[in-house]
């Protein structure tokens, strides 16, 4: 019954995003967006130990309350665009994106490179999957975590794979990601959330404070020499979006492996903390980043 609910939920929103003006959805989203971060005083908790620890005395309190709110919108954005896309044509979804420093995957396409595009879940990284699919007419195979609802998360494959995008689930996600490398399908990862060390994570600097990350791009591409192209997305009003590709990371492969696979995950999180750092406040604040290290931080007082 639950399932039914929340498909009817989605469904309604997606008629709302496709018949209301754009000006109005925005209008309802950003009012969404002040009142979710005025109530949710846990994920308002978060954000604002998140942007201390990041940028210390740096910004305000309005500084930090406004990023917050931003977060929430950015994330309503990016719900709200992934509804829109159902049903488009490549075409339709292309025509509002420019694409930055596009040589970079080309010149690897063409090499025949084993690659890799690393992200982050920044300004509306739903979109990033589709628009390259659609651009540069690849395979490229993504991960994703498998949702609680079973037909939420039959309408989210569906919606993604209507352009191409394969999607596995994180759990056995590197047997899986091995199998598409070695037959020279590209694929996708987001790399900026907290991966404990039993679980793998292997210890960084990020706004230089330790935190743990996933090293599974860099254990790929050292094993099979493949390339991780760094790519995000911008944009300054949620109608035409910027997909920036960066050069890629090197790859590091010396005798001593651990700190080959440290050396290339600590590029990652520089690359990502570079393009957070440049525009804050399409970064989702809401992750506990840094509990690995700062865990009594997130605690809050009862």
């Amino acid at each position: 019954m639950r399932d039914y609910f929340y498909l009817s939920i989605y469904n309604f929103f997606t008629l709302l995003s496709k018949i209301l003006p754009k000006r109005v959805m925005d209008y309802i989203l950003k009012a969404i967006s002040s009142l979710a971060y005025r109530l949710d005083t846990k994920h308002r908790h978060i954000i604002n130990v998140n942007l201390k620890l990041a940028f210390g005395d740096k910004l305000t309190q309005e500084d930090r309350d406004r990023i917050g709110k931003y977060t929430f919108y950015n994330l309503l954005q990016t719900i709200i665009g992934f509804m829109k896309r159902n049903g488009k044509r490549a075409d339709e979804i292309l025509k509002d994106i420019e694409f930055k420093n596009s040589h970079i995957l080309k010149d690897a396409i063409k090499a025949k490179q084993k690659i890799i595009l690393m992200t982050a879940h920044y300004g509306n990284w739903e979109l990033i999957p589709p628009a390259i699919v659609s651009m540069f007419k690849t395979e490229l195979i993504i991960v994703g975590r498998k949702l609680d609802s079973p037909i939420m998360d039959r309408v989210l494959i569906k919606n993604r794979e209507q352009f191409g995008v394969k999607m596995i689930y994180r759990k056995g996600a590197m047997r899986g990601l091995l199998k598409a490398l070695k037959a020279n399908k590209m694929v996708g990862v987001l790399l900026d959330q907290h991966l404990g060390k039993k679980q793998g994570g292997v210890e960084v600097k990020f706004f230089n404070k330790r935190v743990f990350q996933s090293p599974l791009a860099s254990i790929l591409s050292r094993n099979l020499n493949a390339t991780v192209i760094p790519v995000f997305i911008s944009t300054d009003n949620y109608r035409d979006y910027t997909i920036t590709f960066y050069n890629p990371i090197p790859i590091v492969k010396s005798s001593n492996r651990e700190d080959d696979i440290l050396k290339m995950t600590q590029a990652q999180s520089d690359i990502m903390q570079k393009v957070i750092s440049n525009r804050p406040q399409e970064w989702f604040w809401v992750h506990k980043r840094w509990k690995g290290f700062y865990l009594d931080a997130y605690r809050r007082e009862s």
